[in-house]
């Protein structure tokens, strides 16, 4: 999956072999750590109105997907 430039790999390949090892490398309890992690410092940068707006549309792209089923 190399592309054209000297055979080095695309950023998304590179992002993808670095995924499957920090995979094979941390258990579930990992994801949950970082997921709290972020999560707070989102809530820290962001307020109410931001957490509205994205659930609005959260709810509208639902909506949308069972009109598709």
């Amino acid at each position: 999956m190399a592309n054209n430039n000297n055979d080095k790999m695309s950023r998304e390949e590179a992002g993808r072999k670095g995924g499957e090892a920090t995979a094979k490398n941390h258990d579930k309890e990992f994801y949950q750590e970082i997921g709290k992690k972020g999560g707070e410092a989102a809530a820290e940068n962001h307020d109410k109105e931001f957490y509205q707006e994205i659930g609005e549309k959260g709810g509208e792209a639902r909506g949308n997907q069972r009109n598709n089923d």
